[in-house]
C-alpha cells in the first residue's frame, strides 16, 4: 500500500510565487489542473498524477526544477 506522502507528491506542486510568475494562465489553459496561492510566498498546483506529471515536464522545459 502506498504512502501518502507518496500519493500526496504525484497529486501536487507547491513552487515559490516568483519560480511561476507568468506562467499560471498557460498551466490553467493547458492542464487540467488547480492553481491557488498556498501562502504568501507559493502556490500550490494540485492534479491527478498523470496531469502534475505533464506540468513537470512543462516546468522542466522552461528550466525550473521541481523538488
Amino acid at each position: 500500500m502506498p504512502e501518502p506522502s507518496q500519493l500526496r507528491d504525484s497529486t501536487q506542486i507547491v513552487l515559490p510565487r516568483e519560480t511561476l510568475e507568468g506562467l499560471e494562465p498557460q498551466l490553467d489553459e493547458e492542464f487540467t489542473v488547480t492553481v491557488f496561492p498556498e501562502d504568501d510566498e507559493h502556490y500550490r498546483i494540485i492534479g491527478s498524477p498523470v496531469e502534475i506529471k505533464d506540468v513537470n515536464a512543462f516546468l522542466a522545459r522552461r528550466g525550473i526544477t521541481v523538488p
